[in-house]
């Protein structure tokens, strides 16, 4: 067949074909990979074919490709080695592929004197490759600068996609907006954020067959200074000179931040974040409540943010607490006392005096000085005797001094007491009392004579009849020179005198009895009349 002839039949196929309609090709269009394989599958299916003829049509011209015969194979030239045609279903396997392979592709088959004639589309596409993100900025400054991102790629067909970790960006269409071109997609932030950027940032690029992602992407975002703050926020309004206590600086910044310390309103020459009660006392501050605030810097934004400020004073402890009272010998009715308290070193504000744990408050014998730094106790009587204690205080320190005052009294009334009457032989003890300070010395006298007893007991091991009388105790306080008395009279009698008669207790104690036994037999007698039967007259 001369090439007029086949060129011919070649129409008359493809008329006919067109008019049989696409009942033997898929849908287009298909799409592959350059330098890979495709295969360009039928409808059709183990099937007899007198013929099928592969072409190909760049547009300009159509090209035979391959045609199969019941005496085989023939591929045209351009195609030699790439072609082959599968005799059951008439699928055409071209590659590898060429960039130039990209056109319409058409099918003729003649099955049982029928010409069936498809056509369908081959796209050639570039693979996907060299996808990559450049960044308009190095770094960004939050809420000052707009950051374009440019991702590029190789391949056809492409389309992007952009992820911040793991979370897709969309575009608002306001701070937000993407720019899509054939072979590249920009991502544009404006006022951008530190969320925006926390990455890693991915772009994806890719067609229906393949894709592929950017190396992950980091663009550092200059924040803060925010939420600056001094720790703690509250501090007690007055602190004890020489305790371990700081403050804090903070603020959330990147980079991070450096501080600056100021003392109402003065900058102290302090760069840390730290902020010591020992610096403090170094620049001789803190005697009076004073606000006290941090400036936080970062060299990037170049914004400085102060703190809240947070107010106190330092005043020193209370030491060396003293307190002082008389040293001579007190008398009551005779003497009074001033005793004083003070402190060593620190600052005092209050002043509280107690006595025996209780507090004391001013009266006619009792004054306190202005200050309460002492007190004067007027004509001292007995009850002023105890343990006096002076606390000093101030906002960090209580401290206390104790002192115990004697004040010296008596004998007040001396008392004897003992029994009044014993039988002859009976041992004897009387004892003599009196209330003094020092303890008072004691001597006897018997019916005014004195006795060699120098002890508060006067005891008799035998009483005799000769021992009935008065005796006298003498009570002396060897401090105050007073003296006591108290008197006893003592009766002798002779063996069981003190047990004749009965005593009231005694007597009512035998008529109880007596009444009770009554009772009983009365009730005795009633209740035997009322068992017994009596027998009738009649």
């Amino acid at each position: 067949m001369d090439l007029f002839a086949c060129k011919s039949l070649l129409f008359l196929l493809f008329s006919i074909g067109l008019c049989a309609g696409q009942e033997i090709l898929p849908e287009g269009p298909v799409d592959a990979i350059l330098g890979k394989n495709v295969t360009l599958k039928t409808l059709m299916d183990k099937q007899v074919f007198d013929f099928i003829i592969w072409n190909f049509n760049d547009g300009t011209d159509q090209i035979n490709i391959a045609t199969l015969t019941d005496k085989g194979l023939k591929v045209n030239a351009p195609y030699e080695g790439r072609v082959s045609i599968n005799n059951t279903n008439g699928y055409l396997y071209l590659g590898p592929l060429k960039s130039d392979d990209s056109g319409d592709y058409s099918i003729n088959v003649l099955i049982d004197g029928s010409t069936k004639t498809a056509e369908i589309k081959l796209r050639v596409l570039e693979p996907v490759s060299d996808v990559a993100i450049k960044s308009n900025l190095p770094e960004a400054i939050e809420h000052n600068d707009t950051v374009v991102l440019t991702c590029s790629a190789k391949g056809s067909f492409l389309k992007f996609t952009w992820t911040n970790g793991t979370a897709p960006i969309v575009a608002d269409g306001k701070r937000l907006t993407l720019k899509e071109e054939e072979l590249s997609s920009t991502l544009t932030i404006k006022d951008v954020l530190r969320t925006d950027l926390v990455g890693p940032i991915i772009c994806t690029a890719g067609n229906k067959l393949e894709m592929e992602k950017s190396t992950p992407f980091n663009l550092t975002v200059y924040y803060g200074p925010d939420d600056v703050t001094i720790t703690p926020p509250n501090p007690p309004p007055v602190l004890k000179s020489g305790s371990n206590f700081s403050l804090t600086c903070s603020a959330r910044s990147s980079p991070p931040a450096t501080y600056t310390w100021y003392h109402s309103g003065q900058q102290m020459e302090i760069g840390a974040p730290v902020l010591t009660l020992e610096v403090i006392e170094q620049h001789k501050l803190g005697k009076v409540a004073e606000d006290y605030t941090c400036r936080a810097t970062n060299a990037k934004t170049q914004r400085v943010v102060p703190s809240p400020a947070v107010s106190l004073a330092v005043m020193d402890p209370i030491s060396g607490v003293k307190i002082s009272g008389p040293t001579a010998v007190l008398i009551a009715g005779n003497s009074s006392a001033n005793i004083s308290c003070q402190a060593a070193a620190g600052t005092v504000k209050d002043t509280t005096w107690l006595k025996d744990g209780q507090p004391l408050s001013a009266s006619d014998r009792l004054v306190f000085a202005d200050d309460k730094s002492s007190m004067m106790i007027k004509m001292l009587q007995k009850e002023d005797n105890g343990l006096y204690v002076c606390e000093l205080s101030n906002d960090v320190t209580k401290e206390r001094a104790n002192y115990k005052m004697v004040v010296n009294y008596g004998p007040e009334k001396a008392m004897v007491t003992g029994e009044k009457a014993v039988e002859v032989n009976d041992p004897v003890t009387l004892t003599c009392t009196a209330d003094s300070i020092p303890p008072a010395n004691f001597t006897w006298t018997f019916n005014g004579t004195k006795t060699d007893i120098k002890t508060a007991e006067y005891a008799m091991e035998s009483a005799a009849y000769k021992k009935s009388g008065t005796y006298t105790c003498v009570a002396h306080n060897a401090v105050t020179g007073k003296t006591a008395s108290g008197t006893h009279i003592l009766v002798v009698k002779e063996e069981g005198a003190l047990d004749e008669g009965l005593s009231d207790g005694a007597i009512a104690g035998i008529v109880i009895a007596v009444l009770v036994a009554l009772g009983a037999a009365i009730g005795l007698i009633l209740y035997c009349r009322q068992k017994v039967p009596v027998e009738s007259p009649y």
